[in-house]
């Protein structure tokens, strides 16, 4: 027997894997689509997504996002919606360089980004940025919800971690502690009776 909630409940979904991906190149908010594997595991997620029975899927609005939300929609039964404020971090003058790329031209520049450490990048978004627009999206997703309903955001790895811990009200350094997101990995998010949010799962 189904036992009936009125908990309201939200998925935050990293996009698939993108070739860039592959190759360690930073892409921040240069649009690349989904590679072959991206797609085969946004089809992958796409019917454990559709079994929660999501009433809304939003989505950020650069192509390897998109291309993932419209494969979680398809099976869903729904029209996505894409949002700009679930963008990734734009990582300027870093974007379009692989790791290896940048570690030679700056060591010490490499070594805070693998931390974490993105305040000072030239021509980037701060964290503080990213997690406000990204809190502030999750609040509009949640207040669209009614009663026990399940909405979903697909969006990327770090914008995700930096989000989620500004929208439960962390420190955004906890979002360094977080482990990365795999592709086309998830965030569950449900509410307490109180109205708080809570963190039911990660990285999944």
């Amino acid at each position: 027997m189904r036992i009936e909630t009125h908990a309201r409940r939200i998925v935050l979904l990293r996009h698939g894997r993108t070739a860039w991906n592959a190759e360690h190149r930073i892409q921040g908010q240069l649009d690349v689509e989904l590679d072959d594997v991206g797609v085969d595991q946004a089809r992958s997620v796409a019917p454990l997504i559709a079994a929660m029975e999501p009433a809304l899927v939003w989505s950020s609005d650069l192509a390897r996002a998109r291309m993932t939300a419209d494969e979680v929609a398809k099976e869903a039964g729904l029209t996505p919606s894409y949002d700009a404020r679930l963008r990734e971090f734009r990582l300027g003058e870093y974007q379009g360089q692989t790791h290896a790329e940048l570690l030679a031209k700056d060591a010490s520049a490499f070594e805070r980004f693998r931390r974490g450490d993105w305040e000072d990048i030239p021509g980037a978004e701060s964290p503080l940025e990213v997690a406000d627009r990204f809190a502030a999206t999750i609040r509009d997703l949640a207040a669209a919800l009614g009663p026990g309903q399940t909405g979903v955001a697909v969006s990327h790895g770090a914008a995700t971690r930096t989000g989620l811990v500004a929208f439960l009200g962390w420190p955004l350094t906890i979002g360094r502690d977080l482990r990365a997101l795999g592709n086309c990995a998830r965030v569950v998010l449900e509410q307490r009776t109180t109205g708080d949010w809570a963190l039911a799962a990660y990285n999944l």
